[in-house]
């Protein structure tokens, strides 16, 4: 279990860093927003309280001194600056760094962690520094301990009712800390009542029977005691009183509010308040039958206090049945599982039609019906909302411009647009790429900015949106463009192209794609080397998906993913050659024409066909893949869109369209190119999935080979 719940904390604190990030880089620009403040204390102490129960006492540790930081901001006792926000984000790495440092085994730097605790240190003394400067001098009062309210120190006193759930201890939780942690807040009297503990011959000993009344008086907000519950308040009923604001209390205050009082009243013994104290029902009875209180009273108090708690524990229990954190490894075996069944359920459709009988195609259309059904809601649990992936990048855009001397702002645009988690997963290090060569190749300097009549902040803008089964990814930002010509000349340099070559803008564009491609002059820590925009490429083509780019010079550029929604099915177009089956993304498929004998011989032997006045290269994939057998009279020319350019694959047959279950190959066939999985048909035969992007590039090769 213990392994279960370290990993539940490893996926909780990853996503509260993300959190946490944001919230730091939204603080940046509002540094007055209370709201925000309070989103990133929350954070840290989230992260320090589950991380020392669960095992993490190193993130514990080290999370406190930021968390304390905090508290001083969150009260009014040190302002945010831009120190403090960048040594909370190096905070940030270093906790992640913490995090997966456990999974790998691997020790992180020590050297590392205490120059950040250094750092916060002195943020601390600072503060307190100045705290002392601005303070006028009181004369010497007594020591006191414990942190507890002093003299006639304003204070707030509170009552809690802490009932754990009977499984706590199985989340790891621990009631006796969290009562530590209060009593560290100020003065606390606390009340155990074990009467729901049940007979040793029954008693669970993994469960928690006990449960707890506390009286707190503390200098501290509202706020900061309900902090002390904020990890385990889905697993415990918990109520938190106020019953005195703002009084002045002596030192020794215990929880007199309620005891005090029902002993002056006379009601009861002093021995009867602990054990009555928070108890309503049983205050009630008494008062009940002392004649001091009408029954009525009593029960509609009583019902009252009833209704309100079932109506809140419905609620708790729906909102934790909102939601649920299912293994990633679970989730692709039901995938999978419903990939077969759609193979399967596919052969009995095609049985049903050849055996004619009325009845079994009924029920193969039913089981149909419902396959369908079933492979849309699996598919729908497997997307995600992409703006968990653009939330990530406002970090990166901030610390880049910074070190680039820019003044860069990223925007974004359809952050509920969702996708495959496999392809948000597979997405991050393109668009990394990608917004790294914006920053540091497309937006300007800020004077040269202003002398081109711009303003001195550059932006970026990163939008997405839904066209069918797709998904289109923008990144827009308003630099200096590409220089068409300098793309020219080095493309001729690299022997790409042919000095007296005339492409259009697009082609031209596309060829910075090529492994080794760079304009730049110099090589910076950021980009010039020419490594970079090629692995762009292959990301995308592995993905399904294919990239285009505009670019206006000196108003900037935008750059065009184009995605399939998911990679566990497509849709595709089923073709023959010979007798195998192949099959092709109907993402990127144009249209399917005849290509006869007379159209060959047209071409006088080049792989060229003229489609609605369009010569089209194509790709013969009978002769490409050596397969044997004798070509058909009339063949089938597919033609794709790849990269802005239009290409055709010459195919025997056109079988139709047909819904794709992606099968991964296997160890054998892993390097093998221009094929990116299998599928099986509904007969129990295998059609290999081909990969159209790498068959083009793998064509235009040979040609330029047989060339030289």
């Amino acid at each position: 279990m213990t392994d279960i719940h370290q990993q539940a904390f490893q996926e909780e604190a990853r996503e509260l860093l993300c959190e946490l990030e944001a919230a730091l880089l939204e603080l940046e620009n509002t540094p007055d927003d209370q709201e925000l403040i309070g989103r990133v204390f929350r954070a840290m102490h989230t992260i320090k309280g589950s991380g020392a129960m669960f095992g993490f006492e190193d993130i514990a540790s080290f999370t406190h001194n930021v968390e304390t930081v905090y508290d001083l901001v969150r009260n009014g006792k040190m302002p945010v600056t831009k120190e403090l926000i960048d040594l909370t984000l190096s905070a940030c790495d270093q906790i992640r760094k913490m995090v997966e440092a456990f999974d790998t085994e691997t020790v992180t730097s020590d050297e590392n962690t205490e120059k950040i605790v250094a750092a916060f240190s002195g943020l601390l003394q600072d503060a307190k520094a100045q705290v002392s400067k601005e303070k006028k001098p009181d004369p010497p009062e007594p020591a006191v301990t414990d942190d507890l309210p002093s003299g006639k120190e304003k204070s707030l006193t509170c009552r809690i009712r802490f009932r754990p759930h009977h499984d706590i201890f199985s989340y790891g939780t621990n009631p006796v800390l969290l009562l530590k942690e209060l009593r560290d807040l100020g003065v606390c009297h606390v009340v155990a009542h074990t009467d729901a503990i049940p007979e040793l011959a029954v008693i669970d000993p993994e469960s928690c029977y006990t449960y707890w009344d506390i009286i707190l008086t503390t200098k501290q907000s509202i706020n900061a005691v309900r902090d002390v519950f904020i990890f385990a308040e889905d697993n415990c009923e918990l109520k938190i009183d106020v019953i005195d604001e703002g009084a002045v209390v002596d030192e020794d205050l215990d929880y007199k509010k309620v005891g005090e009082i029902l002993i002056e009243r006379g009601d009861l013994s002093g021995e009867d308040v602990s054990k009555l104290l928070g108890t309503q029902k049983r205050i009630g009875e008494l008062l009940v039958d002392s004649g001091l209180i009408d029954p009525g009273k009593v029960e509609s108090a009583l019902a009252e206090q009833k209704h309100v708690r079932e109506i809140r524990q419905k609620k708790q229990a729906a909102e934790a049945a909102a939601s649920i954190r299912v293994p990633a490894e679970k989730l692709d075996g039901l995938v999978n599982m419903v990939g077969e069944l759609v193979t399967l359920q596919s052969r009995l459709s095609q049985i049903a039609g050849k055996m004619a009988d009325m009845r079994l195609i009924q029920i193969a259309e039913d089981v149909e019906r419902l396959t369908a059904e079933l492979r849309d809601n699996t598919m729908s649990i497997r997307m995600l909302p992409i703006g968990t992936l653009f939330s990530k990048f406002q970090r990166l855009v901030r610390d880049l411009s910074r070190d680039l001397g820019k003044e860069i702002v990223l925007t974004t645009e359809g952050e509920e647009t969702e996708l495959d988690k496999t392809v948000i997963e597979k997405l991050n290090d393109p668009l990394v790429h990608l917004i790294r060569n914006s920053i540091d190749h497309g937006i300007e300097l800020p004077d040269l900015r202003e002398a081109a009549g711009k303003t001195k902040q550059g932006h970026i803008h990163l939008t997405a949106e839904h066209s069918g089964a797709n998904v289109f990814l923008k990144i827009r930002d308003d630099g200096a463009g590409l220089n068409i010509e300098a793309i020219r000349v080095k493309a001729v340099e690299k022997g790409l192209i042919p000095p007296d070559a005339v492409l259009p803008e697009k082609e031209l564009f596309s060829l910075i794609f090529h492994p080794g491609f760079s304009t730049a002059q110099t090589v910076t820590g950021v980009s010039g080397r020419g490594v970079g925009m090629d692995v762009v490429r292959k990301s995308i083509d592995a993905l399904q998906g294919s990239i285009e780019i505009e670019s206006i010079r000196g108003q900037g550029s935008t750059v065009t993913l184009k995605l399939p929604l998911t990679l566990a099915i497509i849709d595709g177009l089923l073709v023959k050659i010979d007798e195998q089956f192949f099959v092709m993304p109907l993402s990127i498929i144009e249209e399917c024409v005849e290509l006869n004998r007379e159209d060959v011989a047209k071409a006088h032997g080049k792989k060229i066909a003229e489609i609605r006045g369009e010569i089209v290269p194509y790709i013969h994939l009978r002769g490409h893949f050596m397969m044997g057998g004798n070509t058909p009279l009339i063949e089938q020319i597919v033609t794709a869109r790849i990269d802005g350019l239009r290409i055709g694959f010459v195919v025997d047959q056109v079988v139709g369209e047909y819904q794709t279950v992606i099968k991964t190959l296997g160890r054998a066939y892993r390097n093998v190119e221009e094929v990116s999985g299998a599928t099986i048909l509904g007969d129990g035969q295998v059609a290999l999935i081909l990969d159209l992007p790498r068959l083009m590039q793998k064509a235009v090769t040979v040609e330029r080979t047989v060339q030289h």
